[in-house]
């Protein structure tokens, strides 16, 4: 199996390069690539990269995430998010390869309390969540074999994350507000690119699994339990921080005004996945304090 990976600098895509390598040979590329295209503002140079490495598998990591950002920048958005991800899955059709590809909860209007599925309406609030719609359908339109996975809350040990901000704030200030009418699950990088593995290898020998789904980790919180959680465990391991329990203090979604609206429900069923690639999805705690412990030498 020879494997195309787009987007290997980001924490899904630095995971994948370790997940993916025992599948067959891997082809890894970034945006900084020299002798490949895999610059996502230039879709059809991306065309060109995939008809001259002829891959079995596309892996497509990258994504425009900045989600604020993206709604002055709507073009930019849509060309990383949905028209480059449709020129994949156009010339993955020609070549008879799989896509797989990542999607978001953002494709959800955030309403409500439950968990959503697959089949569950869509509506999404932001220029992110529309253009990765888009790029979700445009793949669906293309007739080709494909994965797309929607996640949630990414996080991973390398690069920035929301637990090693809270770490820095709680560090430097006595009294720490964070939402906590936002709902959904830390999902570790690494999970995902293990379980992208597993599902790869799943599909190329039952086809019929290709499809979308939800891939998140067990269990849920809030972004104000997710703090208390990540401070609690730096405190009771030595790790000296200036802000109290006490004072981590919860705040509506509306006290904090952004310029893209943020789901409140990211809640998202994984039943789909773990019965088709009989998978099991951990509880997102000790997937966080393993990135912990990474993170802090603990």
């Amino acid at each position: 199996m020879k494997i195309l990976l787009l987007g290997k600098g980001g924490q899904v895509g630095w995971e994948l390069q370790r997940a993916l390598a025992p599948l067959g040979e891997l082809v890894a590329l970034g945006t900084q690539s020299q002798d490949l295209a895999a610059d996502f503002r230039q879709p059809e140079a991306l065309a060109a990269t995939v008809q001259a490495v002829r891959p079995d598998v596309i892996v497509n990591a990258a994504a425009y995430t900045a989600v604020d950002k993206a709604e002055s920048e709507p073009a930019v958005a849509a060309t990383i998010n949905a028209v480059a991800p449709g020129v994949l899955a156009r010339e993955a059709a020609a070549l008879g390869a799989t896509l797989l590809h990542y999607s978001t909860d953002y494709v959800f209007d955030g309403s409500g309390d439950t968990p959503r599925d697959e089949e569950a309406a869509t509506g999404p609030l932001s220029v992110y969540g529309r253009t990765k719609l888009d790029g979700e359908e445009a793949i669906r339109a293309s007739g080709c074999r494909h994965l797309i996975l929607r996640t949630s809350w990414v996080y991973a040990a390398r690069g920035g994350n929301f637990a090693k901000t809270m770490l820095r704030l709680a560090g430097e200030r006595e009294q720490l507000t964070v939402i906590d009418d936002q709902i959904g699950a830390p999902t570790g990088a690494d999970l995902l690119a293990d379980l992208s593995a597993h599902a790869l290898r799943r599909l190329a020998q039952e086809p019929t699994l290709a499809g979308t789904y939800h891939a998140v980790a067990g269990g849920e919180v809030s972004w104000h339990g997710y703090a208390r959680h990540v401070i609690e465990w730096a405190r009771a391991r030595g790790h000296a921080l200036r802000v109290a329990p006490e004072a981590i203090l919860p705040i509506p979604t509306r006290a904090y005004p952004t310029p893209a609206q943020r789901p409140l429900n990211s809640r998202l069923d994984t039943r789909k996945l773990r019965r088709a690639f009989d998978l099991n999805l951990p509880h997102w705690q000790p997937g966080v304090d393993r990135m912990l412990s990474e993170v802090l030498g603990a």
